[in-house]
């Protein structure tokens, strides 16, 4: 059997919440483009979202509004071809309400694959007690999650792009108050991938996990320790397919969690096509092929079963 490729982290604007978000600087992200790369790198399927910058753009009405144009534009491009394709909902986050009834709506009525959440939204990050009745849902639901970056809250102290580190950094602000919070150890069937081999929470692993010795009544709400719970989490390689990301994530949690990812459009891919990840094939090919399809068995089990 050929080797199946199945891209975890790819983004694609369905054309209705484009066109409600055209005014933003963002770049062409269209299901034709991602389709050419795809053929050009010989990439098999892809589980798509939308990216930043989400719903939430300052008004919870029309974050409700674009929420669920992105929704009913994503399950169209995967129900023309569910064997290719996965989709992630979209959430009006901050306002919990909202995304619990969109969330029943994704998943019960569109028959989408999961969920996209962001590092914060306004200022709120994942974990925060108030967003506490959503991952009660998304846990009773054993729920896909993808953790993706978004901007921080401050002003970015220097002239550097967003994207450079403060995503990266954003990330492990996230990760950090759900270990800390208690939101994993209290919601721990909840499927949870985080981005770009989870920014720099595997490198900086031991030093999360220090908080439980050097303040532990901070640490109090997880009493597993902060490495455990890193080592539960799924990590996708978008944005992070070198192999000194790939060997220190494998000493820190393992690869059994570790799906490909290019974050398309925004990956940096070869330009002349072909191999879309030439370090993996210093994990080995048994390796590789689990972190290409196998270990996404667990996210989404349909396309870990699609033809080459």
């Amino acid at each position: 059997m050929p080797a199946v490729v199945i891209d975890f982290h790819a983004h694609v604007l369905p054309a209705a919440y484009a066109k409600a978000v055209e005014h933003l600087p963002l770049p062409p992200t269209t299901l034709e483009g991602l389709e050419a790369a795809m053929e050009r790198h010989h990439i098999d399927a892809a589980v798509i979202s939308t990216g930043p910058p989400g719903a939430f753009l300052g008004d919870a009405e029309r974050a409700k509004e674009l929420a669920r144009l992105a929704n009913e534009g994503m399950v169209e491009i995967v129900h023309a071809t569910p064997e290719r394709f996965a989709g992630l909902a979209l959430l009006p986050l901050p306002d919990v309400d909202a995304a619990l009834a969109e969330l029943a709506h994704a998943l019960d009525r569109l028959s989408l694959d999961g969920v996209l959440l962001f590092s914060n939204v306004a200022g709120t990050y994942l974990g925060d007690p108030a967003w506490e009745p959503l991952f009660a849902e998304l846990d009773r639901r054993g729920a896909y999650v993808f953790l993706h970056p978004s901007f921080p809250p401050h002003a970015l102290p220097l002239e550097h792009p967003v994207w450079l580190y403060e995503f990266p950094f954003d990330t492990v602000r996230a990760v950090a108050q759900l270990i800390y919070s208690g939101t994993l150890e209290r919601h721990p069937s909840i499927r949870l991938q985080v981005a770009h081999l989870g920014g720099a929470a595997p490198f900086l692993a031991h030093r999360l996990a220090s908080l439980a010795d050097r303040e532990p009544a901070l640490a109090a709400a997880a009493p597993a320790g902060a490495i455990e719970y890193l080592r539960r989490l799924y990590y996708d390689t978008g944005l992070s397919n070198n192999l000194p990301a790939l060997v220190g994530t494998r000493e820190v949690v393992g690869l059994d969690r570790v799906v490909f990812g290019t974050d398309w459009p925004y990956a940096a891919l070869p330009p002349d096509g072909g191999d879309p990840a030439p370090d993996l094939a210093g994990l080995g090919p048994e390796v590789r092929a689990r972190v290409e399809r196998d270990n996404g068995a667990a996210l989404v089990p349909r396309l870990a079963g699609s033809p080459a």
